[in-house]
């Protein structure tokens, strides 16, 4: 029966992605409801019958209550037929509803709701640009994608289990209180109308209130991964006690944002405790008072008792259960700032797969400010020829890293264009792009799982020989076979902490080197390849560099310059623009910005503060 019910929505099923979500809030849930909407119809009408079915059973105990004064064998007589068949609705039928209606909420509903909406956030949230993501904290970001989920699915089981419910149960009560007599439904009337105005007053606070308090909850896990991630730093500088107090300011505000969602619910809760006395006294009081001038019978009496109690003890889960619902949307709605935000680097419309023939790149005009004045990079124009090998060279800020970001499409340009065998890259796909060319690092940054996931990275299919050969010529194979981590696992499958934290800096750059190995693109861009190394290690993995660029287009960036001293053309940039280009004897014959570079070095580097 579970699984009946458990698969009954496959929440990976395709969808049309779109690029722009909707950013109204019922809109976005409504889009994201689709694959449950037969669902969300037998739960609302099995909803609706287990309240009908609860109002029956209290007017039928009325009933019983007035019948049992007569002749207990013609009570049997009588009516034994009747009260046989409501034992069995009652010990049969009535638990099949039920058990329908919760399996629909807790089996259907609650487990395949979340996990769609995670499993498409995540997705959505995945093609956004790099840039989207350097804007914002990883920490909010995955703080969003985790806590909207359930809240969305909460909300949704809110509607079912106790909006539907209990709007059916309200409808029912007034009518059969106008069965036994319309006087008694006077006071629920005028109870049910001063109920809405403590409703709306609630609901009018608590979704706006929820929603600062969410913000706040994700600015705390916001700062506090980031101080987690950075532990380094905050240790290396004796910063904990400036990132403790950095934390308390949104603890703080976390506190605040929540004490007045509780001042709502504190007033909510006498509100209902007053207007639920005023419902018992005016329902219950007016029935005694109708059965004492002989109009209604003691059944009626008993009835109008069940059904106000039972409303009395219902109110109180009802406010909550709305103040949980707009709560919950509130939540939502906070996580709709990161979920449906736009894809705004997205694939041309009919964009083809990048095709290398030869490999030559074409940078024509190429102005790109990252939406500033200055900065960045300025009418930049160069072509490297197939098989080509260019050297990028200059300060720190002088544009080398944008150009190689403009390269890999993680921004669109401003103006001009980048062609790669006649292909723009506005026009063909980012992911066929990145495919195509292999890259390795400075920082050299893996992902916290196995040496072996983070090599074949490269290229997913690839087989424990290639990847052991890629790490060979890396000179990663020996230390690799040497690790173990605090799980017992070891040499491949030993994991490497978060960024491969449990790695130095060399080890995770070679590490990225036979990432980039086993990957064999045909264009090869390399941001300070070897800075982690040291001179005897870098001497070594020279030789496999050089390898790895026999019959590709290289691009590499290095403050080490003996690290491209043989490159076929090195590229000298300042402020944005190329400033100098030749080879490495050529540059130093110009006695320019280059040839002061190479006087200036100290172990092969630049002095980057000169100016």
């Amino acid at each position: 029966m579970f699984r009946f019910f458990e698969n009954l929505v496959d929440p990976y099923s395709e969808y049309p992605q779109t690029d722009t979500p909707p950013t109204k809030l019922f809109s976005f849930m409504w889009e994201y409801s689709q694959p449950f909407k037969k669902v969300f119809f037998w739960a609302a009408i099995t909803s609706t019958i287990v309240a009908f079915v609860e109002l029956i059973l209290i007017y039928y105990m009325g009933y019983v209550i007035d019948i049992l004064p007569d002749n207990p064998a013609q009570v049997w007589i009588q009516h034994g037929k009747f009260l046989i068949i409501l034992a069995v609705f009652i010990v049969f039928l009535r638990p099949t509803i039920n058990i329908i209606n919760v399996a629909l909420m807790n089996n259907t509903i609650l487990p395949n709701y979340g996990t769609l909406y995670r499993w498409r956030a995540h997705r959505h949230v995945l093609r956004q640009s790099v840039g989207w993501f350097e804007n914002d904290f990883a920490g909010r970001i995955a703080n969003r994608i985790m806590q909207t989920p359930p809240a969305a699915g909460e909300a949704v089981f809110q509607i079912f289990d106790a909006i539907t419910f209990s709007l059916a149960y309200l409808l029912g009560a007034w009518i059969l209180l106008i069965q036994a007599d319309w006087r008694l439904s006077v006071p629920l009337l005028i109870w049910f109308f001063l109920y809405f105005l403590l409703t709306r007053w609630t609901v009018q606070r608590v979704g706006p209130a929820s929603k600062a308090a969410s913000d706040a909850r994700s600015t705390v896990t916001g700062r506090v991964v980031d101080a987690y991630t950075n532990i380094h730093s905050v240790k290396m500088f004796a910063q904990g006690n400036e990132e403790l107090i950095y934390a308390k300011e949104a603890i703080e505000a976390t506190r605040t944002t929540f004490q007045t969602e509780m001042r709502i619910s504190t007033i909510m809760e006498i509100g209902l405790v007053i207007l639920n006395g005023l419902l018992i006294v005016g329902v219950v009081g007016w029935a005694l008072l109708l059965w004492s001038l002989g109009e209604v019978s003691i059944g009626v009496v008993v009835a109008a008792s069940a059904l106000t109690l039972r409303l009395n003890s219902m109110t109180g889960w009802i406010m909550w259960a709305l103040s949980s619902f707009f709560r919950q949307l509130g939540v939502v709605s906070e996580g709709m700032e990161t979920i449906s935000h736009p894809i705004e680097m997205v694939d041309a419309p009919n964009a083809d797969p990048l095709q290398i023939i030869n490999g030559k790149i074409e940078i024509q005009g190429v102005s790109h400010h990252y939406g500033r004045k200055s900065g960045g990079l300025t009418d930049i124009s160069l072509t490297i020829q197939p098989g080509e090998k260019v050297g990028l060279v200059g300060r720190s800020g002088a544009g080398k890293s944008t150009l190689l970001k403009l390269l890999l499409r993680f921004y669109d340009i401003e103006t001009g264009q980048i062609l790669i065998d006649g292909q723009s890259l506005s026009n063909v796909t980012q992911d066929s792009l990145r495919k195509q060319i292999g890259m390795v690092q400075q920082e050299g940054s893996l992902l916290h799982r196995s040496i072996r996931e983070n090599i074949i990275y490269g290229r997913e299919n690839s087989g424990d020989e290639e990847m052991i050969k890629a790490a060979k010529q890396a000179e990663a194979h020996n230390f690799i076979l040497n690790l173990t981590d605090m799980e017992g696992r070891s040499g491949y499958d030993a994991h490497v902490g978060e960024r491969g934290v449990k790695l130095s800096g060399g080890e995770r750059q070679r590490i990225t080197l036979a990432r980039a190995i086993l990957k064999n693109a045909p264009i090869l861009m390399m941001d300070e390849a070897t800075s982690a190394l040291d001179s005897e290690v870098e001497a070594e993995i020279q030789k496999t560099l050089y390898g790895m660029m026999e019959g590709k287009t290289v691009i590499a960036i290095a403050h080490r310059l003996s690290t491209i001293a043989q490159m076929d053309k090195i590229f000298v940039m300042d402020n944005g623009s190329i400033i100098e280009s030749g080879s490495h004897q050529d540059l130093l014959a110009k006695k320019g910005l280059y040839e002061g570079f190479w006087k200036r070095q100290s172990g092969g580097f630049i002095n980057i503060q000169e100016k």
